[in-house]
């Protein structure tokens, strides 16, 4: 089999930044074939994708990917562990893969592994500075770089290193790597251009973040500079006709009117609520209008804003915490949003290395033929937050496109 690379991604949208991560990449490894595990509607960070899961598959080939698989939602809105470890998944029953890339904020990546292997094997000295930094009341991802930094007792070298979402992705990635006994290479590309949360553009290239601001402000000039002719002409069209949804917001009135007829219980038993946090959810949705007051009345040093956001999330979309246990324990179906002519031979490749593997193409004939409850519960979860995501377009918000759209293929 050639050689082939794997990128996990959100490309939300696909931008130049992207482009730049690729074509090092390709250059780095000389891959033949490129395959991209792809969030779909709902991602990462608690929020929505500008626009819909084929549409971003259609920019991520154009802009140099043969294959496009998604990442099932209930990854793709999870913390960055479990989002990595479902991608991860995906990728090892391929049998197919030999590197994965992704981008970071810096040139090393044994630091990253260093990070990773104390994560995975957690030993006592680290588990209790862990402990400790929890009892002050700290959200988990400060009270884990905490206990990192003091583990570690290098400030100077490791100081920055868990400040950058692209970092952490990384390394939760190569701990999934590990836990899976992955036989995957990674390789690190250290990104370049502004920052992830930064509204700079820096050659040509902004962060997802500000392109997204470009978005909601309407601004196809400068919208022009910092995504490839391909991404920008696919994007510009789907505002034209209002298939684009501007972020989470969209859904305000969905989410409040979710959780208002919630019991505390259920709200209880959505993922990531704890602590109580169920009470402070529910006296907020009974008595805040917009998202933001309700923020500013549930948000604490406890709950940062991404966990309460994916809160939010998994309230609209209807997913429990016995829903991401299951997560944890099955290995997720391959769902196929398209190909160029080598990611169709890919495909081919990827079907005889391993017959077993439940490939989705067609959505009807995979709820006829499969027989795993788990997956087919997975696969609707997907089918309903697509129909829900399309309900924020300006135009055409029509339900069951699982079944309806074609896949992209060039």
């Amino acid at each position: 089999m050639d050689n082939v690379l794997a990128i996990i991604g959100e490309y939300n949208p696909f931008h130049n930044g992207h482009l730049y991560h690729l074509q090092e990449t390709k250059k780095y490894t000389n891959a033949n074939y490129s395959i991209a595990v792809m969030s779909g509607n709902f991602v990462q960070r608690g929020n929505v994708s500008v626009v819909d899961k084929w549409t971003k598959a259609k920019m991520a080939i154009l802009g140099g990917i043969d294959l496009v698989i998604e990442l099932p939602c209930i990854y793709s809105i999870s913390s960055a562990e479990n989002f990595a470890l479902g991608a991860i998944k995906m990728l090892n029953s391929l049998k197919v893969v030999d590197t994965l890339s992704f981008g970071c904020e810096i040139n090393d990546i044994s630091i990253l592994k260093e990070f990773a292997h104390i994560l995975t094997e957690e030993p006592e000295e680290f588990k209790s500075l862990l402990n400790h930094e929890l009892s002050k009341g700290i959200s988990f991802p400060k009270a884990r770089e905490n206990a990192l930094l003091m583990y570690l007792n290098d400030i100077r070298k490791y100081a920055n290193v868990l400040s950058s979402p692209n970092n952490i992705l990384a390394i939760e990635y190569l701990k999934a790597l590990d836990i899976t006994r992955s036989t995957i290479e990674p390789i690190a590309i250290k990104r370049y251009g502004p920052d992830y949360n930064s509204r700079m553009i820096v050659d040509n290239i902004a962060s997802a973040t500000s392109i997204r601001e470009l978005v909601n402000q309407k601004n196809f000039y400068a919208l022009d500079k910092v995504m490839p002719k391909t991404s920008y002409d696919i994007l510009t069209e789907a505002i034209k006709r209002g298939h684009y949804v501007n972020g989470i917001e969209t859904f305000e009135k969905e989410i409040m009117f979710t959780l208002r007829n919630m019991t505390v219980a259920e709200i209880a038993n959505l993922p990531d609520v704890s602590e109580g946090l169920e009470n402070l959810i529910k006296n907020a949705a009974n008595s805040c209008n917009t998202l933001p007051e309700f923020m500013n009345m549930v948000k604490s040093k406890r709950y940062t804003q991404t966990r309460l956001y994916r809160v939010l999330l998994y309230a609209l979309l209807g997913f429990t915490k016995e829903d991401m246990e299951n997560s944890k324990k099955i290995d997720p179906y391959i769902r196929v949003l398209g190909f160029n002519l080598k990611g169709q031979k890919l495909l081919s490749e990827i079907y005889h290395a391993n017959k077993k593997l439940p490939i989705v193409t067609s959505v009807k004939d995979f709820t006829t033929t499969c027989r795993n409850k788990k997956l087919l519960m997975m696969l609707e979860k997907d089918i309903q937050a697509t129909n829900t995501y399309t309900l924020g377009y300006d135009f055409d918000s029509y339900s069951n496109l699982d079944y309806t759209t074609k896949l992209s293929v060039y």
